[in-house]
């Protein structure tokens, strides 16, 4: 399948796409995005993705220059051409381009990047085995909410914990859990799925908020509040979230089996409540 790309106004192969040199995004980071992913062609909660991308850009001054609607045309279009039932759409949105200064240019002329490419077939023995995690500060900035260009912390954070062996760092700040490198991250105690709340510490996930939400429709109690470390080490189950992931369970903490077994109940339940979900909005099942 083509991977293809979409910027101010022109799509055309991926490496076909240029952009200037002096574009914001490459000399600051000044910029924000998001990803969408398709099932079966669909994409998945687009508008809660483009709500979210719409906050990041206010909360950075960078102008939104294209309507919900123009964004979900543009989308569905890169879908198409793209070919891929099963696509992920990365959005990025930068100040522009201008000669380097920390001032913000004027007039504001935003860039926007899009890229339309296949995701692998899923890897089934993850979501039934789980993945190994481990624990790291949180050396990130204030305003993790903000879905920014800035991931210079998440990256080293990745790769520290893919040195170590594991899938994901659970980052931890002030002895707190906030989230991991790429995702939201739950807990299970006596039957109650425990996650940190939002702040400016953490990302408000689209696929967290399905989640909990379904998880309270089908009777789970969630409590979503301060997470001390040491509450990570007696978890019955431990699972993250996030548009990639979908619902993946951990099957080791810093090398320390996670509960008895894995997926446990309450992660069966959830990942099974999202796959109708799917299943109802889009027509196809996760991955």
């Amino acid at each position: 399948m083509p991977t293809i790309a979409y910027v101010n106004g022109q799509f055309s192969p991926i490496e076909q796409a240029t952009i200037s040199i002096e574009d914001r995004g490459f000399q600051f980071g000044d910029g924000v995005y998001e990803v969408v992913r398709t099932y079966g062609g669909v994409p998945f909660r687009l508008y809660d993705h483009l709500l979210r991308l719409e906050s990041s850009a206010r909360a950075v001054s960078i102008p939104v220059p294209l309507s919900r609607t123009d964004w979900e045309a543009l989308i569905r279009e890169g879908v198409r051409r793209s070919d891929c039932a099963a696509c992920l759409v990365y959005i990025q949105l930068t100040r522009g381009v201008a000669p380097r200064s920390h001032l913000f240019p004027s007039p504001d002329k935003p860039t926007v990047v899009m890229t339309f490419r296949e995701i692998p077939e899923p890897d089934g023995a993850l979501q039934r085995q789980g993945v190994p995690a481990v624990t790291l500060p949180d050396l990130r900035w204030g305003r993790c909410s903000i879905k920014s260009l800035n991931l210079l912390a998440n990256v080293l954070a990745k790769q520290e914990a893919s040195d170590a062996g594991a899938r994901e760092a659970i980052l931890v700040k002030d002895g707190l859990v906030t989230e991991g490198c790429s995702s939201n991250v739950c807990l299970v105690g006596n039957g109650t799925i425990v996650t940190p709340p939002l702040s400016d510490q953490l990302l408000a996930g689209v696929t967290r908020a399905v989640v909990l939400d379904l998880a309270r429709k089908n009777g789970i109690v969630v409590e979503e509040r301060e997470v001390p470390e040491e509450e990570l080490t007696r978890a019955d189950e431990l699972f993250l979230i996030g548009t990639t992931i979908e619902v993946l369970p951990v099957s080791t903490l810093n090398g320390v089996p996670v509960g008895d077994r894995v997926p446990g109940p309450v992660t069966q339940a959830v990942s099974e409540a999202f796959r109708r979900c799917l299943l109802s909005e889009t027509g196809q099942e996760a991955g």
